[in-house]
């Protein structure tokens, strides 16, 4: 049967004693619409509850919950067991709340979620140096982030996916990776070495279908586009000098997103990632479409990302033909129109520039 999870935003009144009442009445009638209530978190501070639920469907859930007290979820997705235990640490009631009569959980579902971003510079070594250089990389990663109490969501060779309760050891274990990764480079490589660290913030249950997409997808943005090194949203930043008694932020290790600059990244990828693709875009088409003007585009591009209108373009669809490339979505020609490219050899002169490889020398060395 699936499993989904749901969101209550409940009033200020509402504490996590009230909702472990709600919850035990769900309890008592659930069989009735053929589900099972397996746990919830409660977040007082933030006035949000998530119950995690066994149900035939998203309508089960609702019926339930307007029978057993009126409650109506405001939002439901369906989620893998294994990837809520990932994020969020148990798939059932904690052990201490099972003591008391209600079973009072006052346990934010609140997460910091990481992304890390190698590029394709790993996958640019030679076979035995790639083996030897890529154990120490995800050795070092992994010994940090257990460390720092962070959950492994996903990984693959290139990227990380990781949840972390504290903020303040989503944030320590960011820059302990990054002063970890210069000495695990190889020295050769210095000037192909990249890596980029987003910390981004949010719930498990929001507008988008996907749990913690919201956050998932900012990060990711962040890893993309950002220009430096290790990067963080405006509210994760808030949280951790909150918590570290008004400690501020290094700006010459993290940069801090602002309101404003989240709210350009929004709408910038939103946009780009409709039309990257189209052969005939273009810059005068880049600017009015976002509602600036071409001077205005360029300043917010060079500050957000370190790069012109015309890179930014360039190197997006270069970054989506990479990925096309690895999967083996199509040859080299294919791959290159369908990125935007007007032609394979104008596609391949960028790729060398901007990876170091031509695409066919990197299908022979990576595509098993």
């Amino acid at each position: 049967m699936p499993i989904y999870m749901d969101r209550h935003d409940i009033p200020k009144e509402i504490k996590a004693e009230h909702v472990a009442e709600m919850h035990q009445i769900d309890l008592k009638i659930e069989h009735k619409f053929g589900c099972k209530g397996l746990t919830y978190w409660c977040d007082e501070d933030r006035n949000t509850a998530f119950c995690l639920i066994e149900a035939p469907n998203k309508k089960a859930i609702q019926d339930m919950h307007n029978h057993a007290h009126g409650e109506f979820p405001h939002s439901i997705i369906e989620v893998d067991k294994n990837i809520v235990e990932s994020f969020l640490g148990r798939i059932e009631d904690p052990e201490k709340a099972q003591n008391t009569e209600l079973n009072i959980i006052n346990d934010p579902a609140f997460r910091v979620i990481m992304v890390i971003e190698t590029s394709n510079y790993l996958n640019r070594l030679e076979a035995n140096q790639f083996s030897l250089f890529t154990q120490k990389f995800h050795n070092s990663v992994s010994k940090s982030i257990k460390h720092f109490k962070g959950s492994i969501v996903k990984k693959d060779n290139n990227n990380y996916l990781v949840s972390f309760k504290s903020v303040s050891n989503a944030v320590f274990c960011a820059l302990k990776i990054q002063a970890n990764f210069k000495y695990i480079t190889p020295k050769f490589d210095i000037k192909n070495r990249k890596m980029k660290i987003a910390l981004s913030a949010g719930v498990p249950v929001s507008e988008k279908e996907g749990i913690f997409e919201e956050a998932i997808v900012q990060a990711t943005r962040i890893c993309e586009v950002v220009a430096e090194q290790l990067v963080i949203s405006n509210e994760v930043k808030d949280l951790y000098e909150s918590e570290n008694r008004n400690t501020i932020i290094n700006k010459e290790l993290i940069r801090a997103l602002k309101p404003s600059e989240e709210k350009f990244l929004l709408h910038l990828m939103d946009y780009i990632e409709a039309i990257w693709n189209k052969p005939n875009f273009n810059v005068t088409n880049f600017s009015k479409d976002l509602g600036y003007s071409k001077s205005q585009l360029y300043r917010k591009l060079i500050n957000l990302t370190g790069k012109s209108p015309n890179n930014f373009i360039k190197e997006f669809r270069l970054h989506k033909a990479l990925n096309l490339l690895y999967k083996q979505n199509g040859n080299i020609s294919e791959i290159a129109y369908e990125s935007g490219f007007n032609s394979p050899a104008y596609f391949s002169k960028c790729f060398l520039e901007k990876y170091g490889v031509l695409p066919s020398k990197y299908i022979q060395q990576h595509i098993i």
